[in-house]
């Protein structure tokens, strides 16, 4: 009885099966490359309901972060300013804007304002904001350079790795305590910033987490 098939088909299955996994590896691996937060993230901008600029409240104006966010040295979260904040100026200064008028909303009703968060962390991931800025972290150090944003958005990945690059080096990072919220500061070279970390690693008793158990609670 003469064959049905011709001979090259006898490979074809295997050939398929070696296919079919080549191209499962190549999509997980793009996958995994591509769609951590590095690439998911950083740039996310959102709109938000009242067009806020921190390149005019905090570089022109001069804001210190800690005005609106007044939580950040004292809790593990920092807070979101409510309407009540906005009014100790808006109430003498742009009274009629019709762009604040969702803030004039909010202060007489009572009811807050929606912002849209930008910098989440998962759920099983455990951060202190007052930690960290207490012991010389600067908040350029997690969201860059706020101060020059007109519309805040993403600026560094907050990937684990992320994280233990500080962790694991500390003196690539803290600064002196009076300058944490002065967002323009910075050291006079990388060699100056290295040696006073070090002295403040030492004289702080700075000891980052980097087993799991210190991010993963």
């Amino acid at each position: 009885m003469a064959n049905i098939f011709p001979k090259w088909s006898n490979k074809a299955p295997r050939k398929a099966v070696i296919g079919s996994t080549l191209v499962f590896v190549v999509l997980i691996m793009g996958m995994t490359y591509y769609f951590t937060p590095k690439y998911s993230n950083v740039g996310y901008q959102p709109i938000q309901p009242v067009a806020f600029d921190h390149s005019l409240h905090v570089g022109q104006l001069g804001l210190d972060c800690r005005y609106c966010h007044t939580y950040v040295d004292r809790s593990e979260h920092s807070n979101i300013p409510g309407a009540n904040t906005c009014m100790n100026c808006h109430n003498q200064i742009r009274t009629d804007s019709e762009a604040l008028s969702p803030i004039r909303e909010s202060y007489q009703s009572g009811k807050p304002v929606y912002w849209v968060k930008i910098h989440n962390t998962p759920d099983y991931v455990y951060f202190n904001h007052a930690v960290h800025v207490n012991r010389g972290v600067s908040c350029v150090e997690c969201h860059g350079q706020v101060n020059e944003m007109k519309v805040v958005f993403q600026d560094k990945s907050l990937t684990m790795l992320f994280c233990l690059n500080c962790h694991r080096s500390p003196e690539n990072f803290i600064r002196p305590i009076d300058e944490v919220y002065n967002l323009n500061w910075k050291p006079e070279s990388q060699a100056a910033q290295v040696e006073m970390g070090k002295q403040f690693v030492h004289d702080w008793k700075v000891t980052p987490p980097t087993s799991c158990s210190g991010c993963h609670r």
